[in-house]
């Protein structure tokens, strides 16, 4: 059985959804649900920086629940890229940052994108997808 990725949220440093992607999940959200879900992810994130015994924390990095698993990498700039997929899903780490490469080559290179907006580029809309297609076919090699 191929690794369901779920969604992937990117969110700006403020907190701000900037790209959502449903991949097909059974309880489809509308706009609304994604934006509330982005907000209390970000918010989540800085507070378990704050409240960490551990000096250096960087924030929550895995959340595992029954029926899904929420990988997040951010990046220097504060940028969030997270992944919600089926729970036990490996290597989401480093599909993450794979997507990061992709948003800095097509989205940051972009002469047209404004920074700490939404994304809307084709290039990186192709790409992503073929990566999240890439790492389903990896996974069922495995």
């Amino acid at each position: 059985m191929a690794a369901a990725i779920y969604s992937l949220y990117i969110i700006n440093k403020s907190g701000g959804l900037i790209y959502y992607k449903d991949y097909g999940s059974a309880g489809r959200m509308d706009t609304n649900d994604s934006l509330r879900v982005a907000s209390l992810w970000h918010s989540m994130h800085a507070i378990s920086q704050q409240l960490s015994p551990v000096s250096g924390c960087l924030g929550i990095e895995l959340l595992q629940a029954d029926t899904f698993d929420l990988h997040c990498y951010q990046s220097l700039t504060g940028t969030k890229f997270f992944v919600v997929c089926e729970p036990g899903t490996q290597h989401m780490e480093s599909l993450l940052k794979y997507i990061y490469e992709l948003y800095t080559d097509y989205v940051l290179k972009n002469p047209f994108y404004e920074m700490e907006m939404p994304i809307r580029c084709e290039l990186f809309d192709i790409n992503l997808t073929q990566a999240v297609q890439k790492d389903r076919v990896a996974f069922l090699g495995r």
